[in-house]
């Protein structure tokens, strides 16, 4: 089982669970997207992503995806960039309980969360794209301008760069720094005080806030575009070598 649930009341709990760092290949963020539908049909009220001690997710699953054909990497972006609309268009609240290690695909799916519990200490967290030669897409750019201004933005961005808890909070990526046993606990403190907000004020007060954003989500032709991206000779050369290191 590479996504577990976990019931706490009205709060939903969504476990990434696939060994060893929860990276994200087809299998695992298709469970995601329909866990998270899911769980808005079971009556949950608010939702927690969580990871794993020491990791949340390590972003793509480089080595299973770089052999995959033209038309089934394009299947996968499609897939990805669906998770992100889903996340961030969920009728419910959304926290990420950012558990560990969070770099590239796991801070993008942190971002596109309402709120973000992260775990003190030793772990990085950012968008390290660029240094293995796939551009940061548009909607990706735009959502965490929406967080730390365009600004710091472009500098984590065109940088390539991971940064520290510390430093993430600081610039207002994530919104809380705990202790890592505490990550999950305080995420679902958050969910449920989500909930004992009047239900019809907070649903309608998040849709006005997100409706510029979640209009570019849907509107983007982000998946056909970093699949161009993904069969470039840079691309394919630094994925390679990725790879690689990884072996």
């Amino acid at each position: 089982m590479i996504l577990k649930l976990l019931e706490h009341g009205p709060v939903a709990e969504l476990r990434l669970n696939r060994e060893p760092a929860n990276a994200l290949n087809p299998a695992l963020v298709m469970d995601l997207t329909d866990g998270l539908r899911q769980a808005v049909r079971d009556g949950a009220e608010a939702i927690v992503i969580s990871g794993k001690s020491g990791m949340f997710s390590g972003g793509l699953d480089v080595p299973e995806l770089l052999p995959l054909p033209r038309s089934a990497i394009r299947e996968f972006w499609e897939l990805f960039f669906a998770l992100m609309r889903t996340v961030a268009g969920s009728p419910v609240p959304v926290a990420a309980a950012i558990t560990g290690h969070s770099p590239a695909g796991g801070a993008v799916i942190a971002t596109h969360c309402d709120y973000r519990v992260a775990a003190a200490g030793e772990f990085k967290i950012g968008f390290n794209e660029v240094r293995v030669g796939l551009p940061v897409p548009s909607t990706i750019l735009i959502t965490l301008a929406d967080l730390v201004g365009m600004r710091q933005a472009r500098r984590l961005a065109t940088s390539g760069l991971l940064i520290s808890p510390d430093e993430a909070h600081a610039i207002g990526l994530v919104d809380e720094l705990v202790s890592p046993e505490e990550v999950i606990p305080r995420a679902l403190e958050w969910g449920e005080s989500m909930v004992r907000l009047p239900r019809i004020a907070l649903a309608e007060t998040r849709r006005q806030a997100k409706a510029e954003l979640m209009q570019r989500l849907s509107t983007a032709d982000d998946p056909e575009v970093v699949t161009n991206y993904w069969f470039s000779e840079e691309t394919q050369r630094e994925m390679h070598k990725l790879v690689e290191r990884l072996s």
